[in-house]
């Protein structure tokens, strides 16, 4: 592995530890607040956009990132919902 690549897994660790870390926290806490959905629908859309993107100019790096990206987002948006119905039931 080149310096380059190392580079790029580097950073897609970082921003992907940063991410589930949010999602994990919005699931652990049950909570909404703070949250806009708008931010795992950009994020959702963003990552499908750059998967295509880099599976088009053969980017591996950047492909398995942003496919666990979009896992996170969906993770991230079923988890909003779910906190969502759960605070209007009380």
């Amino acid at each position: 592995m080149n310096v380059v690549d190392l580079i790029g897994w580097a950073s897609s660790a970082v921003l992907l530890l940063s991410i589930g870390r949010q999602v994990f926290t919005q699931w652990r806490t049950r909570s909404d607040a703070g949250v806009s959905r708008w931010l795992f629908i950009g994020q959702l859309s963003a990552s499908a956009g750059f998967a295509l993107y880099s599976y088009l100019l053969h980017n591996w790096v950047f492909l398995v990132s942003n496919i666990a990206l979009l896992g996170t987002g969906i993770a991230g948006e079923l988890i909003y919902l779910k906190n969502k119905r759960e605070k209007a039931r009380c």
